[in-house]
């Protein structure tokens, strides 16, 4: 994982360890659930850029936060101060807006997993948004464990687990590869809009991570109350992607 290879993982900590850590991996899918919620859970768990993923062949932007220029794909993480003095598992987030080409989805997912056993982390959860077609009333969250560790994970969660299917993408391969390895990869599949920005199906996704670390109070009515802004802000990004602007026009993504 070093600046020789490509796509390589640049670390801005180095030799840190996360015993026991969930890691959240967001990348985009139907509805954009899994960015949206991976954005929710970085922004109000105060998490710190710690890493990120560059290669080439990514699209050429940078994302801005708080004044700072970042490579489309980062990792974060960060020191929690728990509720009631209680002993709190780290959290991880690796996230970002795109999804790589089909030639890069298995090298980033390689680097993923192998930082996460570096950093000893005990549980991988993939985000994923399911299309829902015209069924509007549709609220089935399922799950796909890698492990039987992982799939009792899902029973003792209350999430109904998926018997036959496909899983693709960046979570397809975390999960065939964390079987392959005997590594704790849960992927959570939650109904989301095929036609724009989901925030309430990013929403219900969250609830069963908030259930999996009860300790950080991670409280997803507020993405619900903020959900039509964020979904217009979601969605004016990947316009801006889609079409760029032409030269000397401003060059915003988020205002």
């Amino acid at each position: 994982m070093k600046a020789g290879k490509d796509p390589f993982l640049n670390e801005y900590k180095l030799d840190v360890k996360f015993p026991k850590a969930v890691a959240v991996i967001g990348f985009p899918s139907v509805g954009l659930v899994s960015s949206i919620a991976a954005n929710f859970i970085t922004r109000t768990m105060h998490l710190e850029r710690i890493a990120t993923v560059i290669s080439k062949n990514f699209p050429p932007y940078t994302i801005v936060h708080d004044g700072v220029p970042s490579p489309p794909v980062r990792i974060y993480a960060g020191e929690r101060k728990c509720v009631d003095g209680m002993r709190c598992d780290q959290l991880v987030v690796v996230m970002s807006e795109f999804m790589p080409n089909p030639d890069l989805v298995k090298p980033v997912a390689d680097i993923v997993l192998e930082w996460c056993k570096e950093k000893e982390i005990g549980t991988i959860v993939t985000l994923e948004g399911i299309n829902v077609g015209e069924r509007t009333g549709e609220n089935q969250t399922y799950g796909v464990g890698s492990t039987p560790g992982a799939r009792a994970m899902l029973e003792k969660y209350g999430v109904k687990e998926m018997q036959e299917g496909m899983v693709s993408g960046i979570s397809g391969v975390l999960l065939y590869e964390g079987e392959r390895l005997d590594m704790d990869v849960i992927c959570l599949l939650g109904p989301a809009r095929l036609d724009m920005p989901d925030a309430r199906g990013a929403a219900r996704l969250l609830e069963i991570v908030g259930k999996m670390l009860p300790e950080l109070k991670l409280d997803p009515e507020p993405l619900y109350k903020e959900a039509e802004q964020i979904e217009q802000e979601m969605k004016a990004a990947i316009d801006s992607v889609k079409h760029p602007k032409k030269m000397g026009d401003e060059s915003v993504i988020y205002g």
